[in-house]
Order: C-alpha cells, then sequence, then structure tokens
C-alpha cells in the first residue's frame, strides 16, 4: 500500500494524471491514503489533481485531511464546488470538519441534510472535541425491550453495521435498558422474549467521557463497540473500535507535534509566513527558557576565565541531569495517563525515584570523576564534577516526579508541557552546582 501511494504522490507532482486514471488509483486506496497522497504535495498541483477526482469520492477524502490542508484546499474552490461538495455530507462526517470551516459553509451543509442527520449535528456539535459525544457513531441496532429473539434475528438479517456484536434495548423514552450479545440471542429459543436475554453486566460509556478514557474503556470489556448514553442514559449512539483506534492515534500524533511546538493539523505545504510565524512562538519560548539557564551561567563569570575546564564540562553536567528526568518524567506521565498515581502513593513513589536518582548519581559520578581526573589530571576537578551529578541527577528525579503532578493538578497536559520545563530545571540546576562547586573548591 505504501509504494502505491508512493507511485501517487510521484505522478501528482509530475501532472501525469489523467481524470480517468486517477479514479483508477483511487479506486484502489483508501480516502486516507489518497489524502495523504494530496498532502504531499505543493498546493498548486494539489488543486489541479482535486479537479480530477470523481464528486463521489472527494467528500471521503476531504474528511480524511488534516485541518490546515481542508482549509487551504477550500479557499481554491469555487461555490458551485463547494455546494456540490457537501450535497451528501452526514452528521459524523460534518462534525469532524466543521472546525476547519467557515460559518457560511458549515451552514450550507445544514441546509442540505436531512431532519435526522441535522438533529446528530446539533446534539454532537455541544460536546468538546476531545469528548466521546462529539464523535460517537450512529450506525447500530436498537430495539424495544418488548420483542421476541425470533425478530430480533430477523433485524440482523436486513442490516448488521461494522464493530457489531450486540442489539442495545431502550425503553419507549428511548432510555438505555441494556443489551443482548449475538451468542446469546443464538442460543435462545425464538418465542423467547428478549429482555430475559439482557446481560446485567454490559457496560456503557458516557458521552462526557475523554476519547482516550473511552478507548481504555472499550479496552478492558473486550467487546467492538459500547452504547453511549447522555446523564439521563438516554442511548445517543455508539463508540466502537475503529473510533478508539482512531482517536488513540490521533493522540499521539497531537503529542508528538505539541512537543515540538507544531500543530498536529499543520499542512505540510503550508504558506511560508504562516509555517514560519507558528514555529516562531515555540522559538521564543525556548529562547527565553535559554536565556534564563545562561544568566545562571553568567554568576559564575570569573570562575569559567580562571578554570576553562568548567566551561569544557558543563554540557556533560547538563546532559546526563536532562536524561536522568525525562526518564522519571516519562514514567510518572505514563502513570498519571493510567490513574495509577494518586496522593496515597505519590510519597513512595518519590522515595523510590529519589534512591534510583541516588544509584545512578554515584555510580556515573565516580565515572565521569575517573574520565576527568585520566583528561585534565586534576583531582580536584574530578571531585567537582562527581559531585554535581549526583546533584544534578537527584535533583532531576525529584523534578520528574513533582512537574507532570503540579502539571496535572493545574490541568495542563504534562506530556506536552513537562519537557520544556523540566529541561530549563536540570540545566539550571546543573549549572549551579557545578560552577558553585567549582567556584569554593578550584579558585
Amino acid at each position: 500500500m505504501h509504494n502505491q501511494v508512493a507511485d501517487l504522490i510521484e505522478a501528482l507532482i509530475q501532472d501525469e494524471y489523467s481524470y480517468e486514471s486517477i479514479g483508477k488509483a483511487i479506486a484502489e486506496l483508501t480516502p486516507d491514503d489518497v489524502a495523504l497522497a494530496l498532502e504531499s504535495i505543493p498546493l498548486a498541483q494539489r488543486t489541479r489533481a482535486w479537479q480530477n477526482i470523481k464528486q463521489a469520492n472527494r467528500l471521503d477524502i476531504l474528511v480524511e485531511m488534516r485541518g490546515e490542508s481542508r482549509r487551504l484546499l477550500l479557499k481554491e474552490l469555487d461555490e458551485s464546488d463547494i455546494e456540490a461538495l457537501f450535497a451528501d455530507v452526514d452528521a459524523e462526517d460534518l462534525l469532524e470538519i466543521a472546525d476547519s470551516l467557515p460559518d457560511k459553509m458549515v451552514d450550507l451543509a445544514l441546509n442540505q441534510m436531512d431532519h435526522k442527520q441535522r438533529e446528530y449535528y446539533q446534539k454532537g456539535i455541544v460536546y468538546d472535541d476531545d469528548l466521546v459525544g462529539r464523535w460517537m457513531d450512529h450506525e447500530l441496532l436498537i430495539t424495544s425491550q418488548s420483542i421476541r429473539s425470533s425478530e430480533a434475528l430477523r433485524l440482523l438479517k436486513k442490516s448488521t453495521p461494522n464493530y457489531t456484536d450486540m442489539i442495545y434495548l431502550v425503553n419507549r423514552t428511548g432510555r438505555w435498558v441494556g443489551c443482548v450479545k449475538f451468542d446469546a440471542l443464538f442460543k435462545a429459543q425464538g418465542n423467547e422474549a428478549i429482555s430475559s436475554l439482557v446481560d446485567d453486566d454490559c457496560p456503557f460509556i458516557l458521552a462526557t467521557t475523554e476519547l482516550t478514557k473511552a478507548a481504555e474503556q472499550l479496552e478492558r470489556a473486550e467487546l467492538s463497540a459500547l452504547p453511549v448514553v447522555d446523564e439521563n442514559h438516554i442511548l445517543l449512539g455508539r463508540f466502537h473500535t475503529g473510533l478508539a483506534l482512531e482517536s488513540l492515534r490521533l493522540a499521539y500524533e497531537t503529542q508528538q507535534m505539541t512537543t515540538a511546538g507544531l500543530n498536529e493539523e499543520s499542512d505540510l505545504f503550508a504558506p511560508v509566513k504562516r509555517s514560519a510565524a507558528t514555529r516562531g512562538i515555540w522559538l521564543g519560548i525556548n529562547l527565553l527558557t535559554a536565556f534564563l539557564a545562561s544568566s545562571f551561567i553568567g554568576l559564575f563569570e570569573a570562575t569559567l576565565q580562571q578554570v576553562v575546564a568548567l566551561a569544557v564540562l558543563m554540557p556533560i553536567v547538563a546532559s546526563m541531569g536532562g536524561i536522568a528526568g525525562s526518564q522519571t518524567l516519562t514514567l510518572i506521565v505514563r502513570g498519571l495517563a493510567l490513574g495509577q498515581i494518586t496522593r496515597s502513593n505519590l510519597k513512595s513513589l518519590l522515595s523510590k525515584e529519589l534512591k534510583v536518582g541516588i544509584l545512578n548519581g554515584i555510580l556515573w559520578a565516580i565515572v565521569i570523576g575517573v574520565v576527568t581526573l585520566w583528561w585534565f589530571e586534576n583531582p580536584m576537578l574530578g571531585a567537582v564534577i562527581g559531585m554535581a551529578i549526583i546533584v544534578n541527577i537527584i535533583m532531576a528525579a525529584f523534578s520528574g516526579v513533582i512537574i507532570p503532578v503540579v502539571l496535572d493538578k493545574l490541568k495542563i497536559d504534562p506530556a506536552l508541557s513537562g519537557s520544556v520545563i523540566l529541561t530549563t530545571v536540570t540545566d539550571i540546576a546543573g549549572f549551579v552546582a557545578f560552577l558553585g562547586l567549582g567556584t569554593l573548591f578550584l579558585l
């Protein structure tokens, strides 16, 4: 599949595809593969390629594109193209792309929807884009709790959506009352009331649940899908395995991109000025932290002038602290995500990490001290860097535990912001410890 996508990208760049050949290539690829190929070529060629894509395929491809790529492409289309594009849009697709559309386009799409799809959209848009209520699927098997198993089996023969292994039961008000798994239904007598087959332990997901937590809940349930209900237990839809995998993938991509100060929705060929402005903000933040660390180095300018070896060895101290801290930070962030870290076990965890820091600090202090002694033939310099390494690794262990916990309490994602703060703390602690000890013992 990757070779086919690469071939399509190459051909699109060379403008080698006609209407018929693009249609054939798209028929062999999924919409997200085609979207990836379009995002991999400059905007001018992307627009020309789009004109050669069949109308029936365009909406599915547009939905799979990243937000910025979608906005840039829509800017190049005229009003008649946009109106035709949204002629068959459903609520789930519109909810996925609404944030990247102008209000005028959203209204256009809504006006072309039937009443049922418009109702689905209005119910979903009230939820934030990280909640299940925004992304739930509405293709599910629902029946009254008053029917018999033979009638339920006839329902299965009519239509069975993907990721389906149960029927959801509701009462007359639409309130969810339970589910019946297929294996129980197949074993039942034809005249047996379906209400007698209800699985009392069948879990459900509240519409206000975060997507990643819902994915974990679905995994624990070992089912293909779970019902989504509101606070009154009215059945709204379902959350299935496909949605769970997609939400986890997007969460991972967002984390990776945000760590570098980028947006997961960014386009590979976004305008230069926009890309420069976006990245410039992150560069500015890092510059401030760098100046902060440098200001502490400046306090020991006289020491550095007299003992040049300290300047040579400073990066070692900072690097060791940064690596040790990132290891602890990663462990704690994972623990917070899984709900393993509580107020009751935080003290024990901090104690354990400090002991690890002390042990590793002593071990590597000896190694680095010996290397420094051999390099500069100065026993006191070896002792100074050894003590600084111990101090910084212990500080890194402490910060690696405390920083993500504090950020989590402040409702700030520690996976995104923790590394920047941690690096600044370990750099400053390492420089101050090393240069301070150097001032005391080498001058």
